[in-house]
């Protein structure tokens, strides 16, 4: 039987500050609608997500009050509101099915998630000239070996290691049973390269508590070094423009034979990628015939999941399957959802001259400063998609000076590469930058292409003086009347489907705006 728990969500805001999201009524549409969110707002940090549907505030079922009644509502709330919300899928499934929303039967969930059970981690180590940086050693009263003398900035403790971590699997295979002087025999014959599966003190004791058997099905993978890549990819004229093929002697299902500039080439597939899954499908199993098959079925647009050689052989070395990362990203926070991703329509390609393009495989480096109305742009990102890319670049303010656009990827933020940051990492960065911040993007068609030649995209491909080529806002002297006009004028170019309502009573902390589309609330 399908629940539904709405997510408990209680937002403080200090004086001239908003909650940092509209509230909106659209058109064919049920419900009052979370949209905009600002990013590093105190709702999007608390975990509310474009779409979500808000059922109670401070207590009280609004679903069936008027747009009027419930910003009055949340108004009269104060400077500190609870919420009661349900995203989008489940409060459509449950209007489907003729649920009462406002029964109180229905489970909050506090703080937005239910808490997730600690996880084992899996920890891929690559000996230097010092070796692995790290002993091992057992604990008086305890069984298991467990890790010590783990020295930070090296090699064990950048791959994840701490010390009393207890040591549960070499390259795959469980040694609790074994003795000290087996285990290391093991190490040795791994080479320069292992795979531990560990355990922490407090997760250890979490699981011993509920005497739940564990392995490697329970770990994250976010320590490994190498990733999978999702890619998702829209059919051309021609097809996808690669050949599927099984290899001699290897286990699964290859890519070969991408043609230069297909959909495929694209969107980042490589020569002799391996296919993991197929629209979120394990296809490690099927036969050729079934993947093929799997692949038709995508109709026009299709996700594939693959590994590179490095990669694939790090899971092997563990042998753990690259689901786990699947898995893991899709029980992520990131919106919109990985399956939300695959209906998305694929970027349009910006078509240039054959002479020009390797002039313009080049990545941005903006730098700009804070204004009082922000910094004028939206940070956003793919549940299950790695990466973060710029929306809602407001014309004429600090990101459209410095000359950051709509769907840019962003590579470097203050001069750290967070290509496989989570979106709240990269938030938490920019929100420590104080008023100053600089960022490496790249156009996402670059991006790609940059990708597809194995070029890693850092400040150093805008050549020697990159100074130069930097392009750099300003924050201008305050004026309080322009500032004033600078915003009014900025809000209306950076959302003409709501113009201002006419004559519409307002408070410093809430801005309104309507549209034939629907009504909008700014909180």
């Amino acid at each position: 039987m399908t629940t539904y728990k709405p997510r408990v969500i209680s937002l403080t805001k200090t004086p001239g500050q908003t909650f940092g999201f509209y509230l909106r009524v659209e058109q064919n549409e049920e419900g009052h609608l979370i949209r905009c969110l600002e990013m590093g707002g105190p709702a999007e940090l608390a975990g509310m997500k474009d779409g979500d549907r808000i059922l109670r505030v401070n207590g009280t079922f609004v679903d069936g009050l008027s747009h009027s009644e419930l910003v009055e509502l949340v108004r009269n709330g104060g400077a500190s509101v609870t919420f009661h919300i349900l995203d989008e899928s489940s409060y459509k499934k449950a209007k489907a099915l003729g649920v009462n929303l406002s029964d109180p039967q229905l489970t909050p969930v506090a703080n937005g998630a239910t808490k997730e059970p600690p996880k084992l981690k899996l920890c891929y180590l690559v000996k230097s000239s010092s070796g692995f940086g790290f002993s091992l050693r057992s604990l008086r009263g305890k069984p298991g070996l467990f890790m010590t003398e783990v020295d930070s900035g090296r090699v064990a403790y950048n791959a994840g290691v701490r010390n009393e971590d207890r040591l549960l699997e070499v390259n795959g295979e469980n040694i609790e049973s074994y003795t000290h002087d087996e285990v290391v025999e093991k190490i040795k014959l791994g080479g320069k390269s292992v795979m531990f599966l560990l355990i922490d003190k407090e997760t250890d004791s979490f699981y011993r508590n509920k005497k739940t058997k564990i392995g490697s099905w329970l770990a994250t993978v976010k320590f490994l070094p190498l990733q999978p890549r999702f890619i998702n990819m829209k059919k051309g004229s021609n097809g996808y423009g690669f050949l599927l093929k099984e290899e001699p002697g290897q286990g699964g299902h290859f890519i070969r034979d991408v043609d230069k500039g297909s959909p495929a080439e694209k969107a980042g597939m490589r020569e002799m990628d391996r296919v993991v899954a197929v629209n979120g499908k394990d296809v490690d199993k099927c036969s050729h015939k079934q993947v093929v098959d799997w692949i038709r079925l995508c109709d026009n647009t299709c996700s594939f999941f693959v590994v590179d050689k490095d990669t694939d052989q790090m899971y092997k070395q563990g042998k753990v399957s690259p689901m786990l990362f699947w898995e893991e990203m899709k029980d992520s926070n990131s919106p919109p959802s990985y399956t939300e991703a695959l209906s998305l329509p694929a970027p349009a390609q910006t078509s240039m001259p054959v002479r020009d393009r390797t002039e313009e495989l080049k990545p941005k480096l903006c730098r700009m400063e804070k204004t009082s109305a922000g910094y004028g742009f939206h940070l956003n990102g793919i549940e299950g998609v790695l990466g973060q890319y710029i929306t809602e670049v407001v014309k004429g303010g600090a990101a459209d000076k410095a000359g950051l656009e709509n769907d840019d990827v962003v590579i470097e933020v203050n001069g750290e590469n967070v290509e496989q940051s989570t979106h709240g990492e990269v938030v938490n960065i920019i929100r420590r930058s104080g008023n100053t911040l600089e960022m490496l993007v790249a156009r996402q068609d670059v991006y790609e292409q940059l990708k597809a030649k194995g070029v890693k995209t850092t400040p150093l491909l805008l050549g020697e003086n990159s100074k130069g080529k930097t392009r750099t806002a300003e924050a201008p002297e305050p004026n309080r009347k322009e500032e004033k006009q600078q915003r009014q004028e900025e809000e209306k170019e950076a959302r003409p489907e709501t113009p201002p309502q006419q004559e519409r009573r307002r408070t410093p902390s809430v801005s309104s705006s309507s549209s034939e589309d629907g009504i909008d609330e700014r909180l």
